[in-house]
């Protein structure tokens, strides 16, 4: 979602905000600007290309005080004027510089109040009003006006602002999305997400919900939701400079694919074995007396979510309930205070699944436990127990190694559960950790696939739909196949399992509408090759990613590519991969903007 980058300082902050904005460019973006405080007023640019465009505008500009931000447009189209930084003032020159990432519920009502005040509005933004309704607070405090304003505001929202009469000053407050402190010798700063400072500061401070804070040159001060001066714990974070070079990949995706071998290994590193304590101190005592699992997650996450409902009922014998988060927290469920709550994200700051956390803990279900790619996110700060996956920072807005490592960790719960009901045997035990070692190479072994994949992608370049069918644990696997072609080729893509193409979607087959099928040599293999020849029968092209051993052989309408080997319970892991090279490969194809696709962001941090 947006970023936001401030800073105080005794040398030119400047360079500092622009590279701020370029690490977080990632989130994906549709305009972006800096404000700085210079020559005793406030200076500001704009624009709706990317960073490289703005840097060209603030080149020649010098300044110790500024804010920064990229947009991802909610209110307003993407136009220079609804663009961040947004100005309040009344009387002649602005006084109040301001950046916001989230959404006020109120603005409506706050805007009327304001415009009777006498304030005009250049923008369509909700942002705006909290600019203008700090500046009507404002009275030669900041930090004061601020923390007035945010009592008022209704919603989600991290904001960066500073004023005209206090040049070395920059506050921030959050609420429901998240930011950060970075520490330095005689200058702090502000940031959404810790990696925006990397190599500026690895001294990093995590605001709490409700905090407000004051930046100055020499020191922070921290309050509290209630006005109480609070200490927050400073932690050495090494963001890692190299996750956001290319190297020689072309895209951040292609190079995330193919660090999965090593996010698997890192992920498993500290893993000696099966064992509930994996998750936390609380796993041992917890695990052996829940009767239900409750996934809670959106997108990529979800689908990870919902393989692992596969294997904790067949591995562990509990009954799993899968829940998109948006959906779970506005219906009347009826809880289970002895089910195990599973919050599956990649950032862990995802907004409808921290709410749909917060609803299950507020109806009795306490047994929580977030799945999370960052050990200082707000989802993994709010569950009783943790397992942190090592993908790394993943700059492709569709995520790949995230899902593949958040897999391993649901595979492993999986595996915990059952020994801490007793239904582990040691022979299984020992077979389940022999796979997980040989995991890597196995999935390095399908990455060797890539030039059949990319032969496969010219054709579906000039395709405009598609088909995914998948059984048992494998119709997850068909699922994130369609949703990453959809997402960075914008193909339309939809997913089915196979048994269900008799019962309406078996209408869409012709020989125009390629049918990609997810082959492994499991049980359901004869079953699928019956969905098979139900497509083939209507024209329909067969796409088929096959096991070895499956005698799946090509012939006309029938294109195979086999995968090294079958890897049982944990084959999802291996089959996601050459789907994410042919999503990958077919939108270089159609010369999409594969790291940063349209309308999408990162990290999904409003509702």
């Amino acid at each position: 979602m947006c970023g936001i980058v401030g800073a105080v300082a005794q040398r030119n902050i400047v360079p500092v905000l622009v590279e701020g904005l370029r690490r977080l460019e990632y989130r994906g973006y549709d305009s972006c600007g800096v404000a700085v405080h210079a020559d005793g007023e406030l200076k500001r640019a704009r624009s709706v290309a990317r960073v490289a465009e703005l840097e060209a505008q603030v080149r020649d500009l010098t300044a110790f005080t500024g804010i920064a931000h990229t947009r991802w447009a909610t209110h307003g189209a993407p136009t220079t004027d609804n663009a961040h930084p947004h100005f309040s003032g009344r009387n002649g020159a602005p006084r109040i510089a301001l950046v916001h990432n989230g959404i006020i519920e109120n603005h409506d009502a706050l805007r009327t109040r304001l415009r009777a005040q006498g304030y005009r509005f250049e923008s369509q933004t909700d942002t705006e009003v909290i600019a203008h309704l700090i500046d009507s607070l404002y009275e030669g405090d900041l930090f004061e006006a601020v923390q007035k304003a945010v009592r008022e505001l209704h919603g989600a929202y991290a904001i960066a602002v500073f004023a005209r009469e206090e040049p070395h000053r920059v506050v921030g407050a959050r609420a429901g999305s998240p930011l950060v402190v970075g520490i330095g010798q005689g200058e702090n700063f502000l940031a959404s997400d810790a990696l925006a400072l990397a190599g500026t500061t690895d001294q990093i401070m995590y605001l709490e919900e409700g905090d407000v804070v004051d930046l100055q040159l020499g020191r922070v001060w921290v309050v509290d939701g209630q006005g109480r001066p609070v200490s927050r714990e400073v932690k050495t974070v090494h963001a890692g400079l190299g996750s956001v070079e290319l190297g020689p990949y072309r895209h951040f995706m292609q190079k995330e694919i193919f660090e999965q071998p090593r996010a698997i290994a890192d992920t498993l590193d500290p893993v000696a074995g099966i064992d509930p304590f994996i998750f936390g101190e609380a796993a041992e005592a917890v695990l052996p007396r829940i009767d239900g699992v409750l996934i809670l997650a959106c997108g990529t996450s979800y689908y990870a979510g919902c393989v692992a409902r596969y294997w904790i009922e067949a591995i562990a014998r509990v009954p799993v309930t899968v829940e998109i988060a948006s959906e779970y927290r506005y219906r009347a469920s009826v809880p289970n205070p002895n089910a195990l709550v599973v919050v599956v994200s990649q950032s862990g700051e995802t907004a409808d699944t921290l709410a749909a956390l917060k609803h299950a803990k507020n109806q009795g279900m306490h047994a929580t436990l977030a799945v999370c790619n960052v050990a200082t996110s707000a989802m993994v700060r709010e569950t009783a127990m943790q397992f942190i996956t090592r993908a790394g920072a993943e700059i492709g807005v569709a995520s790949t190694k995230a899902f593949t490592t958040q897999l391993v960790a649901l595979y492993l719960l999986a595996k915990s559960i059952a020994k801490a009901k007793g239904l582990l045997t040691p022979e299984r035990e020992h077979a389940a950790v022999k796979a997980l070692r040989h995991l890597p190479a196995a999935v390095q072994s399908v990455l060797a696939l890539e030039p059949s994949i990319i032969a496969w992608s010219e054709t579906f370049a000039r395709k405009e739909n598609a088909l995914f069918l998948g059984r048992g644990m494998h119709y997850p696997i068909a699922m994130e196949g369609a949703l990453k072609l959809k997402e960075i080729s914008y193909i339309h893509a939809e997913a089915y399992p196979a048994g269900e193409l008799k019962h309406g979607p078996l209408a869409l087959v012709t020989e125009a509408m390629p049918v990609v099928t997810v082959a492994p040599n499991d049980a359901l293999l004869e079953k699928l090759k019956s969905n098979m020849q139900e497509v083939r029968a209507r024209g329909g092209q067969l796409y088929v990613f096959a096991d070895a051993d499956t005698r799946i052989e090509s012939s006309e309408g029938v294109h195979v590519i086999r995968l090294p080997e079958h890897y049982g319970d944990l084959s999802p892991l291996l089959h996601v991969v050459p789907l994410q090279l042919l999503a990958y490969h077919t939108a270089v194809a159609r010369g999409t903007d594969v790291d940063k696709p349209r309308n999408l962001a990162k990290s999904v941090t409003v509702e």
